[in-house]
């Protein structure tokens, strides 16, 4: 933050403004101000509705207004800096209870370097959506099904990818249920229940708002671009990318999004826990599969932490045998971090 405040000082830019009411933070303080029912067109086949922003940040927004005298953007950035603080509290407790204390630590070092983690630092929503699936993922791991379902819930009305924690729930329940022989206990069967109920309830109000009850929010993310075409969008535009050439947050979104299936492959390997896979897999399966907004790919990765543990499992074990390594390593990454976060809200002029 004080990179950025120095930058934009120096480019005559409002630090509050860049952080708090830039792109996407717009449209949630505006939700949160007037409701739903903003669209703006572009064109026939490009309609920007609101409704295509989940109800949960903006809701949270709201209150905090309602009860204290802050403006939206303000409001937003103390939702996102206090959700990511129980985010990495809930990344060092899963890291903690898988792989001790220093992978634990350098778990939630390495989600704080990621090159897109200045989001973290501004009224976006990938720090509520982080906070809710790292303690819905802790819960199922130590057998609360009924935080597990509640947090999922919660998780699925932040962002249309939360329902990645939904699935992940899903998937340890269904599990537990077959080696119990559907015989587990209720609160299992709750966990299961509950789950995916806050994603599925916003997808169904919009599309009864828009008269369509199963397609009408799909319509509403396709007239922003975003649809799912199994890669073919996204291939189209790497295309270009390697022949063409382009812009360089595209080439820094095309090695996140390839360094993130790496670190898949080397998750899968190591065998770790099926909640933690589905919740990667499927997320990283949006940003692989899903067209447009090819830039924002490494933002909506933010909340697969779990792939970062076979790094923080390497670091730890360097940290133990050459410290200097380490940290070499550590303050590299915070270089890169900090100077490409710098540019990507003070100089790249892209949606982040």
């Amino acid at each position: 933050m004080v990179a950025v405040a120095v930058v934009a000082r120096r480019t005559d830019q409002d630090l509050f403004h860049l952080l708090g009411r830039s792109w996407d933070s717009q449209w949630y303080t505006g939700i949160a101000a007037h409701g739903y029912g903003r669209t703006l067109h572009f064109g026939p086949d490009v309609v920007q509705s609101d409704l295509a922003f989940f109800p949960l940040y903006p809701g949270l927004v709201r209150a905090l207004t309602e009860v204290f005298p802050l403006t939206g953007g303000a409001a937003g950035l103390l939702v996102s800096w206090a959700a990511a603080a129980v985010a990495a509290c809930g990344i060092h407790a899963i890291g903690l209870r898988l792989h001790g204390r220093t992978t634990a630590a350098f778990l939630v070092l390495l989600w704080g370097l990621l090159p897109h983690s200045v989001v973290l630092s501004m009224a976006y929503t990938e720090p509520v959506l982080t906070a809710f699936a790292a303690w819905s993922l802790y819960a199922v791991l130590t057998g609360r099904w009924l935080w597990a379902g509640s947090l999922a819930a919660l998780a699925g009305l932040s962002r249309p990818n939360g329902f990645a924690v939904a699935a992940a729930v899903g998937a340890a329940a269904a599990c537990e249920l077959w080696r119990r022989r559907g015989k587990a206990s209720g609160a299992v069967w709750a966990g299961l229940a509950l789950a995916p109920l806050g994603w599925v309830s916003y997808v169904l109000w919009v599309g009864a708002r828009r008269g369509d009850l199963l397609g009408g929010y799909f319509a509403v993310q396709d007239g922003w671009g975003s649809r799912f075409d199994f890669g073919a969008g996204n291939l189209a535009f790497v295309r270009h990318l390697l022949l063409d050439g382009d812009r360089l947050v595209f080439a820094v979104t095309l090695f996140v999004v390839g360094a993130a299936v790496l670190l898949y492959a080397l998750l899968v390997t190591e065998r770790a826990p099926l909640p933690l896979l589905v919740h990667s897999g499927v997320l990283l399966l949006i940003a692989v599969g899903g067209s447009g907004f090819f830039e924002s790919k490494p933002r909506f990765l933010l909340p697969a932490f779990p792939l970062l543990l076979p790094l923080a499992g390497a670091l730890a074990r360097t940290a133990r045998a050459r410290p200097v390594h380490a940290t070499l390593v550590v303050a590299a990454l915070a270089g890169l971090s900090l100077a490409y976060g710098t540019y990507l809200v003070t100089l790249a002029r892209m949606p982040l």
